[in-house]
């Protein structure tokens, strides 16, 4: 993915990504967790769910991410419905970083990171090829994770521990990278770290990024469009810098947040 991207990356259509058609959902058959959502995820961009504890944006990520099957509707990947595509087949065209991931304690750093060539791999065949060797590499490289790549996962702080699970998503060569919450449990140092490597990855590689964030400021800062959720719905899509406003805010979450602005960049003040 580090050669292909590089070279595509001035080459990016302008099309969607990922385009989700009156999807519904229920856990239990009755109460709509998800009602009606048309959604389109812009290729090359960096697109964040925001919105309240519960409405909606998490099951939203699970169910885009294959974990949950939709009631009604459909979601398509590249103009195919998912559902039709082979988990391999999925697994080559997104990756998946949950929030929460575990790994035996045994698991050194380059091993976890090679599961993510599975996808391009036989039955019982270990990743070992040249494009294998290159992919899983490239990826410790970028996430900065190649000078532990002999230590066990479970040694590692939590801001470590999350760039190794980004890596092994990035060792999927995949152009769509979908993070649930990727900034949880994280110190401030790490969670901008983290942000700036998914910018990068974004910037220079060409990656089309989907985000589910809860730190409004974090999401204007780093989001190209931010895709505003309340009560199972899409409230509002739109540019970061234009969608947010003191009455999208207040919708979104049901109380008035100041908003300022410095350096020309929009600030949520939380008081």
């Amino acid at each position: 993915m580090a050669y292909r991207l590089e070279k595509e990356r001035d080459m990016v259509e302008a099309s969607d990504a990922m385009e989700i058609r009156d999807l519904s959902f229920s856990y239990d058959g009755r109460e709509k967790v998800l009602s009606h959502i048309d959604l389109c995820i812009p290729k090359g961009k960096i697109t964040v769910l925001l919105g309240a504890n519960g409405c909606g944006k998490t099951t939203l990520f699970r169910l885009m991410a294959r974990n949950l099957s939709p009631d009604e509707g459909e979601i398509l990947l590249g103009g195919v419905r998912i559902e039709e595509l082979s988990r391999k087949e999925f697994a080559r065209r997104a990756a998946i970083v949950h929030q929460s991931n575990t790994a035996p304690p045994d698991l050194c750093v380059e091993t976890l990171v090679g599961y993510g060539r599975t996808p391009y791999l036989h039955a019982f065949q270990s990743a070992g090829s040249k494009s294998d060797c290159e992919a899983i590499r490239w990826a410790m490289e970028l996430t900065d994770v190649l000078k532990h790549r002999k230590k066990m996962v479970s040694e590692l702080s939590g801001g470590q521990r999350q760039r190794v699970w980004i890596a092994a998503a990035l060792a999927q060569e995949t152009e769509l990278l979908m993070l649930d919450e990727p900034t949880s449990f994280l110190d401030i140092r790490y969670q901008i770290e983290l942000l700036q490597l998914i910018r990068r990855l974004n910037r220079d590689y060409g990656m089309t990024i989907v985000m589910v964030l809860h730190d409004i400021n974090q999401a204007i800062r780093y989001a190209d469009e931010i895709v505003g959720m309340k009560d199972g719905r899409i409230t509002a899509q739109g540019l970061a810098e234009e969608l947010v406003t003191p009455d999208f805010l207040r919708e979104l979450y049901g109380i008035a947040l100041p908003l300022t602005e410095l350096s020309g960049q929009k600030f949520v003040l939380a008081v």
